[in-house]
């Protein structure tokens, strides 16, 4: 779910005094594109909003929320953005957001 590895990574990139700035920024950024998902999806820009987030998780070791957005943005690619579950994307955010702030005073 969470790859520690890339996060160590990412902790090195942007130096250890800047890390829980970008978490910050990342979850309340993902939070709020999945609140308008949530509350009124615009189907014709789903696959932006979906590349958005993968783009983030990924880079934050989010594997498997960026594995959904990733398979959404393709649903979304091939016309079928209505088909894309959405309600399964926020909870694997949330499942992944939890397991990483549980993981994090362990990890680093």
């Amino acid at each position: 779910m969470i790859h520690w590895q890339r996060v160590t990574e990412l902790r090195g990139e942007v130096g250890a005094e800047n890390f829980d700035d970008v978490v910050e920024l990342f979850i309340e950024e993902v939070q709020e594109v999945l609140a308008r998902l949530h509350d009124s999806p615009a189907l014709g820009t789903l696959e932006q909003d979906l590349h958005f987030l993968k783009g983030g998780a990924l880079s934050l070791g989010f594997n498997g929320f960026g594995d959904l957005c990733q398979a959404g943005e393709r649903q979304s690619a091939a016309g079928q953005a209505a088909a894309v579950d959405i309600d399964a994307i926020i909870r694997a955010f949330e499942t992944s957001r939890d397991a990483f702030q549980a993981g994090l005073a362990d990890r680093l």
